[in-house]
């Protein structure tokens, strides 16, 4: 038997076979067996162990989407303020001042000025 890799998910569509079965094993009255593991009592014990932790986890998520949504907000909330700062700067002192570069923005005076490529001559 090959070892079985716990740290994955299963894939729906074999937690619902799973699940069939299981609801398929409780129309045999007959059913009985030595191991407990295989027992119609263990395998109910933890069929509601899992629809707990699903529900649990489906909760979790949501709340996990709420506040990541909050998050994502306020940090646009920051960037557009800090933003807003920066024409703030610009225009109460100037494109060319040290308040300006302290907020990190680039002084005018320290932009090159585009040059000219020389054009290449083509040998013929």
């Amino acid at each position: 038997m090959t070892i079985q890799d716990i740290m994955r998910r299963l894939r729906p569509q074999t937690i619902s076979q799973d699940i069939t079965s299981f609801h398929g094993l409780q129309t045999v009255s007959t059913y009985n067996t030595n191991r407990a593991d295989a027992s119609a009592a263990k395998l109910q014990e933890v069929y509601q162990a899992m629809l707990i932790s699903q529900k649990i986890e489906t909760e979790k998520l949501a709340l996990y989407r709420a506040i990541s949504d909050t998050a994502r907000l306020a940090e646009w909330e920051f960037h557009n303020a800090v933003l807003a700062m920066k024409e703030v700067v610009r225009g109460q002192y100037g494109s060319d001042s040290d308040q300006a570069q302290a907020v990190g923005l680039k002084k005018k005076s320290d932009r090159k000025r585009p040059s000219r490529k020389k054009p290449i001559a083509i040998a013929s």
